[in-house]
């Protein structure tokens, strides 16, 4: 096995039917989900982003579920290399957290990004086929004359029914290196992120060329991967110029951060169910 075995790729949602087999380096956060995709992918191991690992150690929760499938499982540091960007993992990321079936490989904390997926190559590959696992999407909050709130674990789950509304989601605040914008996703009322222990989520300015208001909140006060959280637990970490012209501020939650955003005096539109 060489280096041609290990996919280098922004986000967990891009394996392929030539993945079997195979070590991926990710730039997704760890929660659950990302290794539920490896493992339904059978991947021999995967290398994720610990996103400042966070509430309930959401950001690193896939370890325990890799083990299950014997599937190695590892973490980068999220203060070695960037979320979302694959390449940027692979070039400078340093592992934070290993499973037990990647610590029999020979992956450790302190070991470069490669010589972990390296390692990897050499662990026994998957056994059991996982169940199904969905990311939820669901309607938080519906008042008349008022946009809708609805939450997304992943801003992938965000439609374009939801224009002039305020989605809550659990994803990653970073923009993706091969898709640096909010692209086709519709005009929404506000975006809400999980920081993922960034000082400077890209999403943020990128959501004002759409006059959009964007704000994430502190990975610590919420856990990555579950938008129920985010919006009942977390403690808004960063907003955009748009949002600070509604009176968002860093510190307050981020049920008041919706409350101020339903306030803001635009509305959805009334046609919809």
């Amino acid at each position: 096995m060489n280096d041609s075995e290990i996919l280098i790729l922004d986000s967990a949602t891009k394996f392929g039917a030539d993945s079997h087999g195979k070590v991926a380096i990710a730039a997704s956060h760890g929660a659950i989900y990302a290794g539920y995709l490896g493992a339904r992918a059978s991947l021999r191991g995967i290398i994720l982003h610990d996103a400042g690992i966070g509430r309930d150690a959401a950001g690193i929760n896939s370890l325990p579920y890799l083990d299950e499938y014997t599937g190695a499982g590892a973490m980068v540091d999220h203060l070695s290399a960037r979320i979302g960007d694959g390449a940027s993992m692979a070039a400078t990321g340093i592992i934070s957290h290993v499973n037990e079936t990647a610590r029999a490989a020979g992956c450790e904390p302190g070991q470069t990004s490669i010589a972990c997926a390296r390692a990897m190559l050499a662990a026994q590959g998957r056994t059991g086929t996982p169940s199904l696992l969905d990311e939820a999407r669901f309607l938080i909050r519906d008042r008349p004359d008022a946009p809708r709130v609805i939450g997304c674990d992943s801003v992938s789950l965000v439609g374009p029914d939801d224009a002039g509304d305020i989605v809550v989601t659990a994803s990653h605040g970073e923009l993706l290196r091969e898709a640096p914008s909010w692209g086709k996703r519709p005009d929404v009322l506000a975006a809400v992120f999980n920081d993922a222990g960034s000082d400077f989520p890209t999403r943020l300015p990128d959501l004002d060329t759409r006059g959009i208001a964007g704000a994430t909140v502190a990975a610590d006060s919420a856990r990555i991967g579950d938008a129920m959280s985010t919006y009942e637990d977390g403690i808004i970490s960063h907003v955009n110029e748009t949002a600070r012209k509604f009176g968002a501020t860093p510190g307050i939650s981020c049920l008041a951060f919706t409350d101020l955003m339903t306030a803001s005096g635009r509305t959805s539109d009334p046609k919809k169910p």
